[in-house]
């Protein structure tokens, strides 16, 4: 007899993770092995319990779903994380796959589909909801003859606020620019110069002067 695919799901919203939690219970060649609320929850659970398959919401309080993505690769690159969330974004999409996320569906899935994904996400398999599907797909036809893009370990807003430090901004100017907080400014200015692997500000903007970011007027 085949063994179930061990699932593990993570997400903050009482009614949709009771849901999940039964149609992981209630399918014929599917374990739940536990819930989590946060995405903090969700990277100890599965470190305990080791699932085959995360579910993974990415708007989750304090360490947010692409972080516990992150972190649960890095620790057991074995696990397979499904992303299932709301956000349809770019960003969002990207910043997922960059930390290692196998898939990405969103909240509209029916139960067949979410079903499927898990199968397919357990057997290894790259999977994109239908929504998603032709729109991946034309980025990376565009992408085969498009130059690579510097600094890939970015997300985009990361890589916008590298471009504006680049130019000489501060942060207080670079947060008015974008419509951010001055913290959240600071946040990304820190996780920029973890991933580069840079000491200080002026040795990012050395490397992204050097990748042809900052080339716009310094005002």
């Amino acid at each position: 007899m085949t063994e179930p695919i061990r699932v593990l799901i993570a997400d903050d919203h009482p009614l949709f993770r009771d849901g999940l939690s039964a149609l992981v219970t209630d399918g014929p060649d599917t374990e739940l092995v536990g819930t989590a609320t946060s995405g903090t929850e969700a990277v100890d659970l599965a470190i305990a319990t080791q699932p085959d398959v995360i579910i993974m919401d990415l708007h989750m309080p304090g360490l947010n779903g692409i972080e516990a993505t992150r972190q649960i690769v890095a620790d057991s690159p074995h696990i397979t994380v499904l992303v299932l969330t709301m956000f349809d974004d770019d960003d969002s999409i990207f910043s997922a796959l960059r930390a290692g996320a196998r898939g990405y569906l969103l909240k509209g899935a029916d139960q067949e589909q979410i079903r499927a994904a898990i199968r397919a996400a357990a057997n290894g398999e790259i999977i994109f909801g239908t929504q998603l599907a032709a729109r991946m797909l034309a980025y990376f036809t565009a992408s085969a003859t498009a130059p690579p893009q510097a600094f890939p370990q970015l997300t985009d807003r990361e890589r916008e606020v590298l471009d504006l430090v680049a130019q000489g901004r501060a942060n207080a100017a670079i947060a008015a620019r974008l419509g951010l907080s001055q913290k959240t400014v600071r946040n990304h200015v820190s996780n920029i110069l973890t991933k580069l692997q840079v000491a200080d500000r002026a040795q990012a903007i050395v490397q992204a002067r050097d990748a042809g970011l900052g080339r716009q007027s310094r005002v």
